[in-house]
Parts: C-alpha cells; sequence; structure tokens
C-alpha cells in the first residue's frame, strides 16, 4: 500500500541525520542492554553462586517492565515525539545497569533490570520506529531498513566484546565498562540528535476511517491474531538467542566460539535486511509475514536436528538469523501496512506488549523446556513448532482492506 508523506516529515538532510542517530543508539542499547547478558549469564551464576533460573527470571523481569511501559511510551512518543523519551531511556539505565554490575544480593539485581527494563521501553526498536514512521513518511522503508541493518549488528560486536571483558574484567566491570560507553554515546546523541519539530498524530480519512480509532482496531480480530502471532514469534526467537550459547556447548563447541556464533547471527541478521525492500516488493503483507516466520520455524528445527558440526551450526545460526533480520522490519511495518501512519506509536506499543511479556518469559521458557525435556535440541523443537503456529496465525493478520 502507498502512502502520501504525513505532516512533520523530515527533508532528506534531517532524515539522513535521523537515521545516522538512531543507528547508532540502537547497535550501543541493543548490546549493552540486552545482548550482553547473553554473553555474561553464565559468569554471573558462577561467580554469584545464584541459581541460572534465578538469573534468568531477573532479565525475563525487565522484558516485562519493558512491554508494560511501552504502551505508555507509544502514546507519549504520538503526542511530544521521541527526544524526551529516549533521552530519559539514557539515563535510567545508568542506576540500571549500575545496580546490575554492582549488586551486593539477589534482590538488588532485580532492581537494577527492573531499571534496566524501563529503559529498554523507552531506548530500543519501538521508539525509534515511531521517530522514523513519522520523520521519514512516505521513505520509511528504507530509512527502518538502514537502521535494523546497523541495530542487527549488535549482537555480532557486543556478545563477543562482553565476553572479552568477562575474561580480562569479570563480568562486573564487563557491564561497568558497556555502561560507561551508552552514557557517553547515547545519552548527547538522543538529546541533541533528535532535536528536531514533531507534529502529534493526524488521522487523514484515507488513512484510517473514523470509526477506526486505536481502540477500535485494537480489538479487531487481525490485530489480535497480528498481536498473537509477534508474541509467539517473540517467544520462540527469544528463547533461541538467549539459550544459544548454552545449546551449541551442550553440542561441543567451547563457550567463547558458542559467543562469536551468537554475534555472527547478527551478520545474518544484517544480510537479510539488504534484501528486505525488494522481498517487499514482490511480496503481498500476508504472504511475507507468513515466508518468513515459517523460515524462523524450518531454522530453529533444524538447528535441533543438525549433527554436531561447529561449521554447519554457524550456518545454520546465521540462516536464522537472516529470517530474525527480515521479521524485525516485517514487524516494524505491520501497523502503517495494515492501518496507515496515524497512531503508530499507540498502535506499534499495543501491538508489540504481548511480545515483549512472551519475549521476557522466553529465556525461562527455553531454559526450563531444555530441563524438562532432557536437552537444548529437544527445546528447540518445541520452539520452531511455536514459530510455525505463529505462521498460520499470521496468514488471517490482515484486514480484507490491506490485502494485495
Amino acid at each position: 500500500m502507498t502512502y502520501a508523506v504525513q505532516p512533520g516529515a523530515l527533508d532528506a538532510t534531517g532524515l539522513r541525520q535521523v537515521v545516522a542517530v538512531l543507528s547508532t543508539v540502537q547497535i550501543v542499547s541493543w548490546g549493552v542492554l540486552y545482548y550482553a547478558f547473553a554473553a555474561l549469564q553464565s559468569s554471573i551464576t558462577a561467580d554469584t553462586g545464584w541459581s541460572g533460573v534465578a538469573v534468568t527470571g531477573a532479565f525475563s523481569l525487565s522484558q516485562f517492565v519493558a512491554g508494560g511501559a511501552g504502551i505508555w511510551v507509544g502514546r507519549h512518543i504520538d503526542a511530544v515525539g521521541p527526544r524526551r523519551v529516549m533521552t530519559a531511556a539514557s539515563l535510567v539505565a545508568v542506576p540500571g545497569v549500575g545496580a546490575v554490575a554492582l549488586a551486593p544480593t539477589l534482590g538488588v539485581f532485580y532492581l537494577g533490570w527492573v531499571l534496566v527494563g524501563v529503559a529498554m521501553a523507552g531506548a530500543l526498536y519501538p521508539p525509534a520506529f515511531a521517530a522514523l514512521t513519522r520523520w521519514a513518511g512516505a521513505r520509511r522503508v528504507r530509512a527502518l531498513t538502514t537502521l535494523t541493518l546497523v541495530a542487527g549488528l549488535a549482537s555480532t560486536v557486543f556478545a563477543p566484546l562482553a565476553s572479552v571483558l568477562d575474561d580480562a574484567l569479570g563480568w562486573r566491570q564487563a557491564y561497568l565498562v558497556l555502561l560507561g560507553g551508552l552514557v557517553v554515546i547515547t545519552l548527547p546523541l538522543h538529546w541533541w540528535g533528535l532535536d528536531h519539530p514533531w507534529r502529534a498524530a493526524h488521522h487523514p480519512a484515507h488513512h484510517v476511517e473514523r470509526s477506526d480509532t486505536v481502540a477500535a482496531v485494537s480489538r479487531s480480530t487481525p490485530f489480535v491474531l497480528l498481536a498473537a502471532a509477534n508474541a509467539l514469534t517473540a517467544l520462540a526467537v527469544f528463547a533461541v538467542v538467549i539459550n544459544l550459547v548454552p545449546m551449541l556447548v551442550e553440542a561441543g563447541m567451547s563457550r567463547n566460539l558458542a559467543a562469536v556464533a551468537l554475534g555472527l547471527g547478527g551478520v545474518g541478521q544484517v544480510l537479510g535486511r539488504l534484501g528486505y525492500a525488494r522481498f517487499a516488493a514482490t511480496t503481498s503483507v500476508t504472504s511475507r509475514g507468513v515466508i518468513v516466520l515459517a523460515g524462523v520455524a524450518l531454522t530453529t528445527a533444524a538447528l535441533a536436528l543438525a549433527p554436531a558440526s561447529s561449521g554447519l551450526l554457524i550456518g545454520i545460526g546465521m540462516a536464522l538469523g537472516l529470517a530474525r533480520g527480515v521479521y524485525t522490519l516485517v514487524q516494524a511495518t505491520a501497523v502503517t501496512d495494515r492501518w496507515g501512519p496515524a497512531s503508530y506509536g499507540a498502535l506499534n506499543g499495543i501491538l508489540t506488549a504481548p511480545a515483549l511479556v512472551a519475549g521476557a518469559a522466553a529465556p525461562f521458557a527455553g531454559a526450563m523446556l531444555a530441563d524438562l525435556l532432557g536437552s537444548y535440541a529437544d527445546a528447540f523443537l518445541v520452539l520452531a513448532g511455536l514459530a510455525a503456529v505463529a505462521a498460520v496465525l499470521m496468514a488471517y493478520a490482515t484486514p480484507r482492506a490491506a490485502r494485495a
């Protein structure tokens, strides 16, 4: 579907600046707030004596918090723009990551992750997508593709970096070093780099019918099915991401090589996003979602069933990263492809909340499945099944007016 450039879109120079700013802060924010944990969790458990379930539970709690806070963030960005919200997120990250790094007790560790969850809600993809959807106007697909291409390297850079810092300094100091980088880079870029005019959301009749308010759209069957598909996909994908290192170690890899394999999944994401514009041009709203989710299901199953060959497992992991990379853009454009850009922040906040909650449960769910079934490989097969169910739901998650 093609939409006119909405009011408030930036000129080419302004848009290039915003894309550069958001791309930089996204790679750092994802790397420090999310992917570092995947590389450091085993060291946290070994050093503190806290159980793996307890440590993973703290990270999961941060995702629940991010999901709840994300609804408020989306509505607030629609009204006033991303500058203050994303700057505040950088500030909240300071006591959050600091408490995680210095926590003398498990209770303080959990409190730190609650604050990190608030920071995630205001710093990661949803607010950045809302900003570009408004500021890029009709050029949003290209802008979002560029953003996610760069941000897709977060795991490639930060999983191995966190592992190296862990070996040299220990996990606590590793987190403090990473936090210093986050503050120095994201705080000034959010405040000064996003200082552009912001116009409140408009609802032109040809974009959204008068009866299609945020409440009406969010209660519609396609929206509910889309939210369910996203939630199941998030559960499968993030359970795999967070448990990929122990799964590969179980298959015979060293911890450092497994961390590199996790990072190379980011390269796969970048490769997938490079071809997204052509993929989107040759597929319908419905078919591209179904194709990508089927790809997630197949590659997750392949990880479980492949022989214990490091090269093969790394290759499959990159293929899964490719599917994940394309899905990020499918998700980023899901609202505008179906209901237009009006009230994007509010609708996307509601849409992503169940996925964030599912993503919150994912690390714990993956670890518990592995424990119950006896291996990470069997757990990955169950996760592949969930992604397959999501693909079926996606086939019915488009309103009739947007089908093409």
